[in-house]
């Protein structure tokens, strides 16, 4: 702590903390602060981060940042869904349509800072959380405790905050069996397929923090750097690509369900999409698909949205929450309530651009 009178703050709403450290305050530190809600991302935090960064930007001082999350399980469990779900059944998705873009602005922002961003993405990191982390430029960091992942289809929704972008660009049909099944991508799968930079020893994260106080983020990362972990993920290849690259989900399913009995990830992947939203499972399909052509991250972000803030207000994003995090009795009722009997057209109104809202990203990294 330097001391200076904005060197730490409690901002409004408690659940971010803001900090300047080492000499003059040059670095810039983001401590996600709800540890017993795995540091969930609020509206509140969101707005706060990106008036804070918007600062910081301005400030020839602060010359990097530095994105944590309080406690020990890790950075981020993601947004506040609990919130975007009352939010939805109070105002009938105005202000969840409001929560989303503005999370994805500043996601997609994050990845225009003009100084070093390194976000430390331990433990845990899924949803928003690989939103906030997962765009910085060559600085992002796992550590062996690394979890990371897009889970959203086990609720009825489909993975966004530009993380579609970065599953349609990892190893072949990899991206697909992440996104469509929430699978876990350890320290070796995060950086093998484009979702961190950096392998640091979890022992090693009190020295990173402590030095990044005075010295230049990419040469100390260079220098505390470890070889990545082989990936699991990609030692499983050969079958993920022949079975993701059916055309439909009927028929991934039922290429899962051929390679099952030889093959326990193929079986753990089938039931985790017999688990999901159907309808969700479909939309997901589609949208990381249609962003392997995508021109650039906000135009990723852009179709996200549009599938996402239709999916937000029907019935399977409503009933997943409900199912998985309300009252926890993991029993969610989805209409329909198999992949057979989701109709094609239904898939693509999710993603028509007829009077659908797109991200306005206004004048400027950081515009509201």
């Amino acid at each position: 702590m330097t001391g200076q009178a904005d060197a730490y703050n409690t901002t409004l709403s408690g659940q971010v903390l803001f900090e300047r450290r080492g000499p003059a305050g040059q670095l810039g530190v983001i401590t996600l602060n709800r540890p017993r809600q795995l540091n969930s991302l609020s509206h509140a935090m969101i707005r706060e981060i990106t008036s804070q960064l918007a600062a910081w930007e301005k400030t020839p001082e602060v010359k990097q940042y530095l994105l944590i999350g309080a406690g020990e399980r890790g950075l981020c469990a993601g947004g506040d869904i609990l919130e975007i779900r009352a939010d939805v059944l109070g105002t009938g998705g105005e202000d969840a349509a409001e929560f989303f873009a503005n999370e994805y602005r500043l996601d997609a922002a994050t990845g225009d800072l003009a100084k070093p961003y390194v976000a430390i993405m331990d433990g845990y990191t899924f949803g928003g959380g690989v939103g906030l982390s997962a765009h910085s430029k060559g600085r992002r960091v796992v550590t062996e405790r690394s979890q990371i992942a897009m889970p959203e289809t086990a609720i009825g929704f489909v993975p966004d905050v530009g993380g579609t972008y970065l599953l349609a660009n990892m190893p072949g049909e990899t991206g697909i069996h992440a996104g469509l099944t929430g699978a876990r991508l350890d320290a070796g799968d995060a950086i093998a397929t484009g979702f961190a930079d950096h392998f640091v020893s979890s022992e090693r994260l009190a020295e990173l923090v402590a030095r990044l106080e005075s010295e230049a983020a990419d040469a100390l990362l260079a220098e505390l750097s470890q070889p990545a972990p082989e990936s699991p993920l990609l030692r499983e290849r050969e079958w993920i690509d022949e079975v993701y690259a059916a055309e439909t989900p009927a028929e991934i399913l039922s290429r899962l369900d051929a390679r099952a009995v030889s093959r326990p990830a193929a079986a753990a992947a089938a039931k985790a999409i017999r688990a999901s939203s159907p309808t969700a499972i479909a939309v997901t399909l589609e949208v990381i698909r249609s962003n392997r052509t995508a021109a650039d991250l906000r135009s990723a972000i852009d179709l996200e949205y549009r599938a996402g803030m239709r999916l937000c207000v029907a019935h399977d994003f409503l009933e997943g929450v409900r199912a998985q995090v309300l009252d926890k009795d993991r029993n969610p009722q989805w209409q329909p309530a198999t992949l057979d009997e989701v109709d094609r057209a239904d898939v693509d109104a999710f993603l028509s651009p007829v009077e659908a809202k797109t991200v306005n990203w206004g004048i400027g990294a950081f515009a509201i």
